[in-house]
């Protein structure tokens, strides 16, 4: 046996001389490959020798972080950084107040970031809990138990149904066997195996009926095979390797939060020397001129921001799970609301997980015809129902069963009359399943198997035409092939001999052919409201599954996913394809059939490297990868796996499609509430910089003091920020495209709100001082601290809804934010008049005038806001006038 190492000491595999796959070796070349003789099995010393060449058949865990890292990771933010800073400044210049206020924000979000982040790192863990405790392995002779991390490539494996698969087999010896491989190939239907030899060197996983793959279940039948792979040499292992090499996405806030923190922090640092060293050359004294810059600095820095996105986004996830979508990332609510392409699984998720039987073709149109059908449908059929009442079997066994009994024919009594007497069990040699009933000494046999099999068998003495009645099947069963139906064919035969010569002669020729029975998995009726609402809504949806393509296009077509004249691929045409010709074409391909994990992986990719936002549904082992590498992934909750369910940033807790186009929903609502507040919060933090900077130029001293700025960033930051959070959402939600990956935050005409209000916030808070200092009045600080409070919440109702005005019935349906605006107004007024206060933040009691006086100044902002969105509902509406006629937003 040659032994190749796999990039260290401690793993290694053999390879055949050819470099063949397994499943394209007879067993005997594979025994001989391996050196071991079936009937003795490895002897121990072997067995102990391979063990330390190949290693133990456990998944390799990779290295873990430390609780301590992933707190530290949470300061790593730049705008953290802007924040540290600064505090330091303000620690320098003797405030302590405000470096605890500061240090205090951080803190708060550090902790909310780190346990979020705990709760993300068990994905290994996951799958290592889907290892089989042991097995029994062939050694010396005899069949012994033995634990499952000590089987080496060559040993011989005993496998039964209930049963999970050790490590990769290649089958020697098989009964009756099926497997459920849905969690390794995505595949619904299970996989009935053989030991024969298959010629294609690149089939799929699914379609390698003598291989036997490390985690998956045994259903039915027993079998015997030889180890080829072990530990992270199995298909399994491969799927954890990719795992672990998946790196983490960041969502597009955080992306967009990243760039505008950079940017701000640039802009901070030179608007704050250049302000110095301009009064500087003015003569102005240095220390109250670094006082004013460390002012500015603080007005310009939106501190309450972090903790107020991660508070928002809280919210939302706690929304979502009323929607049955349980987040386990809180930056993936927000990512929800960018998604421009949903590449989502097919069973379970846009189909119901249930086989049904729901098209039958009969071939003669009679009673006693149908009546043999349905009989065959239930007799030749060993699903069975439990005294619960529950149906147990093969889902496509307990799909025919469920057909007969809708027709009248229970199984139970129907056995009575036709009791099964023998029977020749389904083998994928023969690709058909014959049982043998007798009544009052006369034979009947029903077979069912695949049509082509049945047709074999089946005796056409009439021509009925110029068309022979077998093509006229086999018409017939390529159109419900076509049409997305697994086709299973029946026949029957009524013999004129004993039972006994029927039980020796075990016969399958010469049979009459009754019909066609088409089985799927039917769509859910909500997914086709759901796809249609993404089609609005501009994003694009991708199937991806394991099926056959002939299922996969059929279950498209239903949904509105794909058009007959539409291209799809699978997975061994994906892998003809090079990268850069792979990226031309991929955002035209939306149906993706026999898919391996990696293959999921590489689609994931080629979208996000066209800048599109990639939400991925999956709920098996092979899909865990893709999730991971996703900007956001999301597991099936209720039949998913583990391993599934801890690689993505949110589950579904009722596996069903519709449940992310709601959540899509809750994310655009949540995006549109986080630039609500950073519209309004960048709008406030703009006025106070235009009132700091301004000032000096009017010969007006400095405004504010470093207490009172960051008295107003806190108090009109943190209440009204956590109101908008849950802001009723737009009109036009799910009619519009999602926003493009490189926008701004600052786009769409954010930055202008906040240049040009902001200099009215500023503008009419120079006026009250401006007005106080000509009147003599001794309360002028008091009066620009106040107007720039009540000028910022005037402002924030005036922006909570985007086009629309808020007076009248829409001013109250947040009363959150109503009741925020209240108690800021409130504890505004307790800094004003109350003495303790007074002397704390530098104020005094204003006037009943002087108070009026400043809250008619606020309301200018208010009032400007409101004419600013009446402006831009008439130029739409004028511009909607000229279009000749609607048009909708072209989906992606």
């Amino acid at each position: 046996m040659r032994v190749t190492a796999n990039g260290d000491d401690s793993f290694a595999r053999p390879f055949p001389d050819s470099d063949t796959p397994w499943h394209l070796h007879p067993p005997q070349k594979v025994l001989e490959l391996l050196s071991v003789e079936p009937d003795l099995g490895l002897p121990t010393e072997e067995a102990k020798s391979r063990l330390k060449i190949f290693g133990p058949n456990r998944i390799r865990e990779s290295p873990s972080r430390s609780p301590f890292l992933m707190f530290l990771d949470q300061f790593r933010d730049i705008t953290v950084g802007v924040l540290f800073a600064a505090a330091l400044i303000a620690g320098w210049t003797g405030e302590p107040q405000d470096i605890i206020a500061i240090l205090a924000i951080i803190l708060i979000n550090a902790i909310i970031g780190f346990v979020q982040e705990m709760r993300a790192e068990r994905s290994m863990s996951a799958l290592r809990s889907l290892a089989v405790p042991r097995a029994l392995v062939r050694r010396d002779g005899t069949f012994r138990t033995v634990p499952s991390v000590d089987i080496v490539p060559g040993d011989i494996v005993r496998i039964e149904a209930g049963n999970r698969v050790p490590a990769d087999l290649r089958l020697i010896d098989v009964t009756r066997l099926k497997v459920d491989e849905s969690a390794l190939t995505g595949e619904s239907v299970t996989v009935d195996k053989s030991s024969r030899v298959l010629s294609d060197s690149g089939l799929f996983l699914g379609d390698r009926f003598n291989m036997a793959y490390s985690g998956t279940l045994i259903t039915n039948g027993h079998a015997t095979g030889v180890a080829v792979a072990t530990g992270m040499e199995t298909e399994f292992g491969r799927i954890a390797a990719l795992l672990q090499n998946a790196e983490e996405i960041q969502s597009p806030l955080e992306k967009r939060l990243s760039r505008f923190g950079k940017r701000l922090a640039m802009g901070i640092v030179v608007l704050c020397i250049v302000f110095f060293f301009a009064g500087i050359a003015r003569n102005e004294k240095p220390l109250p001129m670094l006082l004013v810059a460390v002012s500015l600095a603080v007005a310009a820095i939106p501190e309450a921001l972090p903790a107020v996105i991660r508070v928002t986004l809280s919210l939302g996830a706690r929304e979502m799970v009323r929607k049955n979508v349980l987040v386990r990332r809180l930056s993936s609510v927000e990512s929800l609301g960018s998604v421009t392409t949903i590449c989502s699984d097919k069973t379970g998720t846009l189909t119901q997980n249930r086989m049904t039987a729901g098209r039958y073709f009969i071939a003669e149109d009679s009673e006693e015809a149908r009546s043999l059908f349905f009989q065959a449908s239930c007799l030749n059929n060993d699903a069975f129902r439990t005294p619960e009442g529950v149906i147990r079997g093969d889902p496509t066994e307990v799909a025919l069963l469920l057909l007969a009994e809708e027709k009248g024919f229970q199984r139970e009594s129907t056995e009575a009359v036709w009791p099964r007497r023998d029977e020749l069990p389904f083998s994928a040699e023969r690709g058909m399943m014959t049982t043998v009933h007798e009544r009052d000494g006369v034979p009947l046999l029903f077979t069912k198997g695949a049509p082509e099999r049945i047709l074999d068998v089946c005796a056409f003495l009439s021509q009925d035409g110029p068309e022979p009645v077998r093509d006229r099947l086999e018409r017939q069963a390529s159109q419900m092939a076509e049409e997305g139906l697994r086709v299973l064919a029946f026949a029957y035969s009524r013999d004129s001999g004993t039972i006994a010569s029927v039980l020796s002669s075990s016969r399958e020729n010469s049979l009459t052919f009754l019909g066609f029975a088409g089985l799927s998995d039917p769509i859910r009726p909500e997914a086709l409201t759901a796809v249609a609402a993404c089609r609005s809504a501009g994003i694009r949806v991708v199937m991806l599954t394991g099926d056959h393509p002939a299922t996969a296009r059929a279950v498209a077509s239903q949904l509105g996913i794909l058009d007959a004249s539409e291209e799809s691929l699978t997975g061994q045409e994906l892998e003809g394809l090079r990268q850069e010709e792979y990226e031309k074409k991929v955002r035209d391909i939306r149906v993706y059939s026999r898919l391996n994990p990696s293959q999921k992986v590489k689609i994931v990719k080629a979208f996000q490297n066209l800048n599109e936002v990639v939400a991925m549904t999956g709920d098996g082992i092979n899909d865990a990868p893709a999730l991971r590498s996703a900007d956001i992934g999301i597991a099936m909750g209720l039949t998913g796996t583990d391993v599934a369910r801890e690689a993505a940033h949110m589950v579904l807790l009722d596996d069903n499609f519709a449940s992310i186009v709601l959540a899509v929903r809750e994310g655009r609502r949540i995006f549109d509430n986080i630039r609500k507040f950073i519209k309004y919060v960048l709008t406030g933090n703009s006025g106070e910089i235009w009132t700091l900077l301004l000032a000096p130029f009017f010969g007006l001293p400095l405004p504010l003091l470093p207490i009172q700025i960051l008295w107003v960033n806190l108090v009109t930051d943190g209440l009204p920020g956590i109101a908008l959070a849950v802001e009723p959402e737009e009109n036009n939600l799910m009619k519009r495209p999602p926003c493009p990956m490189n926008e701004e935050i600052l786009s769409g005409g954010l930055g202008w709100h906040i240049l040009f209000v902001g200099f009215l916030i500023g503008g009419v808070t120079l006026l009250a001082q401006f007005l106080a200092l000509r009147t003599g009045s001794t309360h002028w600080r008091t009066m620009t601290f106040t107007v720039l409070t009540f000028a910022q919440m005037a402002q924030l109702l005036g922006i909570r809804v985007e086009g629309r005005s808020v007076i009248g019935r829409t001013f109250f349906t947040n009363p959150w934010l109503v009741g925020a605006v209240a108690i800021t107004v409130v504890l505004q007024m307790a800094v004003l008049y109350m003495p303790s206060l007074n002397r704390l933040f530098e104020t005094q009691p204003l006037t009943a005038r002087e108070l009026s006086v400043s809250v008619g100044l606020s309301l200018i902002v208010f009032a400007a806001v409101e004419i600013g969105k009446w402006v831009s509902r008439t130029q739409s509406s004028r511009r909607k006038e000229g279009l000749s006629e609607p048009t909708d937003f072209p989906e992606k």
